[in-house]
């Protein structure tokens, strides 16, 4: 009578890992809703076509907001970063970097 409790719980408790072990592994995490993740200047192509080489950089910031980043050396370069990832997709990032002269006029535009 002990030998088949024995055998009955080591069963149980071998079905229990498995089962774990196999949830663990599986593909739930798609079925798992996951909130779709926007971060930094969300820049529209209407809004980047307005930008023109010669702008200042008060005609620029009005037009495309505040950079993420600016060049830590002086305020020449300013990066646009927008990283956005939906639901269980893989990250896609895009920049724009403008590069000002040292009057504050815009010289180069990379998309």
């Amino acid at each position: 009578m002990c030998c088949k409790m024995f055998h009955r719980n080591l069963l149980i408790i071998a079905l229990l890992l498995l089962s774990m072990l196999i949830v663990g592994c599986s593909t739930l995490e798609k079925v798992v809703y996951r909130p779709d993740m926007n971060q930094g200047n969300y820049l529209s192509h209407h809004d980047v076509e307005k930008i023109e080489k010669g702008m200042t950089q008060q005609q620029v910031a009005y037009i495309l907001g505040t950079p993420m980043l600016r060049d830590p050396f002086g305020s020449r370069t300013w990066f646009y970063v927008f990283r956005q990832q939906t639901g269980h997709e893989k990250i896609t990032q895009r920049t724009l970097t403008l590069l000002f002269d040292a009057d504050g006029a815009l010289i180069n535009i990379e998309k």
